[in-house]
């Protein structure tokens, strides 16, 4: 990025960058790793029913993490670089549209920030290597003893990512309207609405209509492999 950065561009992360649900992936490495007593059909199945139930999305990002009270935070982390190590090697680990977008923005300079549900374990080394300059998701509780509560400071979704992307706007004294932002999902909605250029990633029919009704820019959510690197700025 570059110090006369004047404008933002700001990404959904599962199912808009990368082409699945980071916490769940990063899930099933974790407890095939043996991380604590559960099966992952297990976890991710009192997840789904908590979500089938009709509770938000927030509820179940809580219930996520309190999955992972008593853990070691230090291990969590380590465990996401591995996750990332093997998840970057797929062949359609990606979403292409969005990768060429997010080269496209740091070659202009502009501030690329990742706001996601996820947390730092799935996407510092994303961000690292694909060049985000921020990357703002729900952020653990961690307690005297380095280990995680279970609770977390906010879960980063609806209109929690779209307060994430006024913050950022405001702090680095950018123009909203000059700002980019790419979601997949109906919750994405209040995010995309913060800025001045919203672009929808795939097909969600609550972002479709909008997108059809208002001109916004939309792009395939087309999987692939990990994108080229580019040159350091």
């Amino acid at each position: 990025m570059s110090h006369g950065t004047r404008r933002a561009a700001f990404f959904d992360v599962d199912e808009t960058v990368i082409a699945v649900k980071s916490m769940f992936d990063f899930l099933r490495h974790w407890l095939e790793r043996g991380g604590d007593d559960r099966t992952y059909e297990e976890a991710a199945g009192e997840l789904h029913a908590l979500a089938a139930s009709g509770a938000p999305r927030s509820a179940v990002n809580r219930a996520y993490y309190r999955g992972f009270a008593g853990t070691s935070y230090e291990q969590l982390l380590e465990e996401g670089r591995k996750w990332y190590a093997s998840y970057r090697l797929r062949p359609d680990a990606f979403i292409t549209a969005t990768s060429d977008a997010i080269a496209s923005h740091r070659r202009d300079g502009d501030l690329v920030v990742f706001v996601s549900g996820s947390f730092a374990a799935c996407l510092d080394p994303l961000a690292e290597e694909l060049g985000a300059d921020l990357a703002l998701g729900s952020i653990p509780i961690v307690g005297d003893d380095g280990r995680l509560t279970g609770d977390i400071v906010r879960p980063m979704i609806g209109e929690v990512k779209a307060l994430a992307v006024r913050e950022t706007i405001a702090a680095r004294g950018l123009d909203a309207a000059d700002c980019r932002c790419y979601g997949d999902h109906m919750s994405d909605l209040d995010m995309l609405q913060q800025v001045g250029h919203p672009c929808v990633v795939g097909t969600d029919p609550v972002l479709t209509e909008h997108a059809d009704r208002l001109g916004w820019r939309r792009l395939p959510a087309t999987p692939g492999p990990l994108p080229a690197p580019l040159d350091p700025r």
